[in-house]
């Protein structure tokens, strides 16, 4: 718990400090794609934290083309 507490804790930080130059700016495009990954690195961060696997997309995109490659090259 004090782990994903963390993980939360220093999202906000990073939120804090990076998050209103770029609303100064008017880089509305810029704070979108940064929030994305920001979230996306949160929750990875709190999986990782709560000790549970993390899929590797890899295996996903090779159970998708295997047919297709087994199709194209027999």
């Amino acid at each position: 718990m004090f782990k994903v507490m963390g993980v939360l804790l220093l999202v906000a930080l990073i939120a804090r400090f990076e998050v209103p130059p770029l609303l100064l700016k008017g880089n509305k495009k810029v704070l979108v794609v940064f929030l994305l990954f920001l979230s996306i690195g949160a929750g990875l961060g709190i999986i990782q934290a709560l000790e549970k696997t993390i899929p590797n997309l890899l295996d996903l995109l090779t159970f998708i083309l295997k047919p297709l490659n087994d199709t194209l090259f027999r």
